[in-house]
């Protein structure tokens, strides 16, 4: 069995790994201790995902989400890892311009913000020939196909795609015609399993699946979902494997209980004086350092 925490991931070795078969662990972070937790557990992938915008910032959903904002978590995430291939999500409006102007957002992210590589949503002709310039420019890119979460006031409300055969197809195409202009590897989200199989036998280039089941070549979640800090909805697809939303509700209350009926701070977590020391500066006021009443 492979050590999980062997040597640097770059895009040739997971490259190896989808040939190999041998899958893909991919989490998103945001800043620094996590980024440090799962470098040092073994992910392979560490996605600074425009999700920051609802898990971290408080946005309704990803399209608020700023280039400065993007690149400041990239920046704290990347000063955190060592082994682990960071790539930054492109938030919305960043690519949708010129390809100059894209290729000046993508760049960003490499030499400002550490990271190794970019994501971006989606696969129209346009975009196709922004993932081509961008590839062009040396900034590798990883596409997005099925659920594309920054076209939400256009879709309405996230839902599964690809379970009519119309709309099937033009997944499996859109991950072909990403692999075509030079994407090291494709996301996956939200969409049946015989699809993400579909299109995992059909491209060279690694498939990280979120909500499209195991055939794909690694998985991708939010770490927040699978850590359970949010009691809200979840998706079908999440499997959550702690629950720190009780942890953490749990501390704060037993910390304020304490506070307020003054168990905290105790003795263990006070500072004190020596006792010579204490005898010096905290005396009784009009006591003469023999202890003689001052006249």
């Amino acid at each position: 069995m492979e050590d999980p925490r062997g040597d640097k991931i770059t895009i040739p070795s997971l490259l190896a790994r989808k040939a190999a078969g041998s899958k893909i662990v991919c989490l998103t972070a945001y800043d620094y201790p996590t980024a440090k937790i799962l470098d040092q557990g073994g992910v392979d992938l560490i996605l600074v995902g425009d999700s920051l915008g609802m898990v971290v910032l408080g946005y309704e959903n990803t399209v608020p989400v700023t280039m400065d904002e993007m690149i400041h978590h990239t920046r704290a995430v990347s000063r955190a890892v060592k082994r682990a291939l960071v790539v930054g999500d492109m938030p919305y409006f960043s690519f949708h311009l010129t390809a100059d102007e894209t290729i000046r957002n993508a760049s960003r992210f490499l030499k400002d913000g550490g990271a190794a590589a970019v994501k971006i949503e989606g696969a129209s002709k346009k975009r196709l020939k922004l993932v081509e310039a961008m590839v062009e420019a040396e900034i590798p890119v990883m596409g997005h196909v099925g659920l594309t979460p920054q076209s939400i006031h256009h879709l309405g409300r996230y839902r599964v795609k690809g379970m009519e055969a119309k709309e099937a197809r033009r997944i499996v195409a859109d991950a072909a015609n990403l692999e075509k202009a030079g994407a090291f590897a494709v996301v996956l989200e939200s969409m049946p399993v015989e699809i993400a199989d579909a299109v995992t036998r059909a491209v060279k280039i690694p498939t990280i699946g979120i909500g499209a089941g195991r055939a794909c070549d690694g998985q991708v979640l939010v770490f927040h979902d699978m850590m359970g800090f949010s009691t809200g909805y979840m998706p079908k697809f999440v499997r959550r494997y702690a629950d720190l939303h009780g942890v953490m509700s749990g501390a704060v209350e037993a910390y304020s209980r304490d506070v307020r009926e003054g168990r905290f701070p105790d003795d263990a977590t006070s500072y004190h004086l020596k006792p010579e020391v204490a005898d010096e500066v905290v005396r009784p006021r009009g006591r003469s350092p023999k202890g003689r009443a001052k006249r």
